[in-house]
C-alpha cells in the first residue's frame, strides 16, 4: 500500500479534493523526473514570471496575482527553481506586504488563495499555522513551513506553451484589427464619394448599415467576434463597390479600367507564379509513365481533345469541393454560412474579388471564358497567393485570355498550390 500525506490547511478552511489531487499530480511528475529524460524540472523563475504575465487569461489570473507570486519569488534566493524536491519560502505577512507594493492581508490571502487553486504553490502549514523553518546543529534548514514554490517550476512547460498561444493569438488579433480598420475605411469613403458625387444607388442605407459596424470593439475582443466583424464588412463593401462601380457611365468605366488595370502588365519572366507557365505548374513525371487521372492518350480527367491537341478545361465542375477548399482554405473564412456546394464557392468568390482589386469587368469576362466554377476556383487560387500576386486584377485578364484561346487548364494551378502546402 503506498503512503499518502496531505497537509491540511490550518485554521477554519475547509480541505479540498483539489488538494488532494494537486499533490498528487506533483508527486507523479517527480516520479517521471527521477526516471530521466531531457526534462529536468529546473526553470528561471523570472522567465517563468514573463510568460505567466502573457498567459495569465489560460491560468484565470490577474496581475495582482502575478504581483504577488513574484513577490513569493523573491524570497527564494536563487534564480533557479528546482521542481524535483520541495522550495518552501516562509515569509512574514509584514514583509510579504511591502515586497506586494503595500498589498493589504486581505487581498494577500485572496490572491495566494488563487495562485494555490492555478496549481502554481502549494501551503505548507506549520502546527499553529506560522511560517517558519526549524534548522539542523549545522545552521541548515531541516523543516520549513510557508509555501512551497516547486509546483511552478513543474508547470513551466505549461505556462510556456500557453504564453505561446497567447502570442500567436495576439498576433492573428492585430491582423484582423488591421483588415477591420482598411475595409471600414474604404467602405466610408466609397459611400462619401456616392453621396457627394450624387450617384445612383441606396447611398443612405449603405450609411445606416455602416454604422454599427463602425462601432468601437472592446479592446480585448475575441477572434470570432473579430472575424464576424470582417466578414460583415467585406460583404458589405462588396456591394458598396459594385453599386459606385454600375452607377458609373460607360465613358467612366473605361478611363478608371484603364487608369487602374494598364500598371498589371508585367515583363518580369522570373516572377513567381504570375507568370508560371503551364508546363512549370504541372508536377514532374518520369518518362513514359503517366500521373494519376490520365488515360492512355495522356489526357486528364475532364479534358477532352481539342482538334489542334490542346486540352481545353471544361465549363463544369471542375474538381471536387473539398480537393478545393483543402488546396485553397483562405476562402471559407468569408462564406457567411460556410461553403456547402459550388454555388456557395461562386458568391464567395464575388464577395472577395473585389477586396483583391479585380473589376466586376474582369470578372464578368473570366466567367464567360472559363464557367462559373471554373472563375471562382481561379479566384480562390488568386486569393490564397495574394501576398505572391502583385495585380491580381490583371492576373486573371491574363488567364482570361489564355482561357479564350483553350490554353488555360484549372488543375495545373491547383496542384502548384498543393505542393506549397506539403512543402513539395
Amino acid at each position: 500500500m503506498t503512503e499518502r500525506f496531505a497537509t491540511t490547511p490550518f485554521g477554519g478552511a475547509r480541505v479540498r479534493a483539489s488538494s488532494f489531487l494537486q499533490r498528487e499530480a506533483i508527486d507523479r511528475r517527480r516520479t517521471e523526473l527521477g526516471e530521466g529524460g531531457n526534462d529536468t524540472g529546473r526553470a528561471d523563475k523570472w522567465q517563468l514570471i514573463r510568460a505567466l504575465c502573457e498567459a495569465r487569461a489560460a491560468f484565470n489570473l490577474s496581475d495582482r496575482t502575478i504581483t504577488v507570486l513574484e513577490a513569493l519569488l523573491s524570497f527564494h534566493p536563487e534564480r533557479e527553481l528546482d521542481g524535483t524536491e520541495p522550495v518552501v519560502v516562509f515569509p512574514s505577512n509584514a514583509e510579504l506586504s511591502l515586497r506586494s507594493r503595500g498589498m493589504a492581508d486581505a487581498t494577500l490571502r485572496r490572491h495566494i488563495a488563487a495562485l494555490v487553486e492555478a496549481g502554481l504553490i502549494l501551503r505548507c502549514d506549520s502546527p499553529n499555522g506560522k511560517r517558519y523553518c526549524r534548522r539542523d546543529a549545522r545552521g541548515g534548514i531541516e523543516s520549513a513551513f510557508g509555501f512551497d514554490l516547486s509546483p511552478l517550476a513543474l508547470a513551466a512547460a505549461g505556462i510556456h506553451q500557453a504564453a505561446e498561444a497567447a502570442r500567436a493569438e495576439a498576433r492573428a488579433c492585430q491582423r484582423l484589427r488591421g483588415e477591420i480598420t482598411v475595409h471600414l475605411r474604404d467602405t466610408m469613403k466609397i459611400v462619401e464619394a456616392g453621396l457627394a458625387e450624387k450617384r445612383a444607388g441606396d447611398w443612405e442605407g449603405f450609411s445606416l448599415r455602416l454604422m454599427p459596424l463602425a462601432r468601437r470593439l472592446p479592446r480585448q475582443a475575441a477572434r470570432e467576434l473579430l472575424i464576424e466583424r470582417r466578414g460583415a464588412l467585406v460583404r458589405l463593401r462588396a456591394e458598396v463597390e459594385d453599386a459606385y462601380l454600375n452607377s458609373l457611365s460607360e465613358q467612366e468605366m473605361s478611363g478608371n479600367d484603364a487608369g487602374s488595370e494598364r500598371q498589371y502588365q508585367n515583363s518580369n519572366p522570373d516572377h513567381h507564379f504570375e507568370n508560371s507557365s503551364e508546363k512549370e505548374l504541372k508536377p514532374a513525371r518520369e518518362p513514359g509513365k503517366r500521373t494519376a487521372g490520365e488515360d492512355e492518350r495522356g489526357q486528364a480527367d475532364g479534358e477532352s481533345a481539342r482538334p489542334d491537341g490542346r486540352a481545353p478545361e471544361t465549363k463544369g465542375e471542375p474538381v471536387a469541393l473539398n480537393y478545393l477548399l483543402s488546396v485553397c482554405p483562405a476562402l471559407e473564412p468569408y462564406a457567411r454560412d460556410g461553403i456547402s456546394s459550388w454555388k456557395d464557392v461562386l458568391i464567395t468568390a464575388g464577395l472577395v474579388r473585389s477586396m483583391l482589386g479585380i473589376s466586376p469587368d474582369a470578372w464578368a469576362k473570366a466567367r464567360e471564358a472559363m464557367g462559373d466554377h471554373v472563375a471562382a476556383a481561379v479566384v480562390a487560387a488568386i486569393l490564397e497567393r495574394a501576398d505572391v500576386i502583385r495585380a491580381p486584377g490583371g492576373y486573371l485578364r491574363a488567364l482570361t485570355a489564355r482561357a479564350e484561346n483553350g490554353q488555360f487548364s484549372l488543375r495545373p494551378m491547383l496542384a502548384a498550390l498543393e505542393r506549397d502546402r506539403d512543402g513539395g
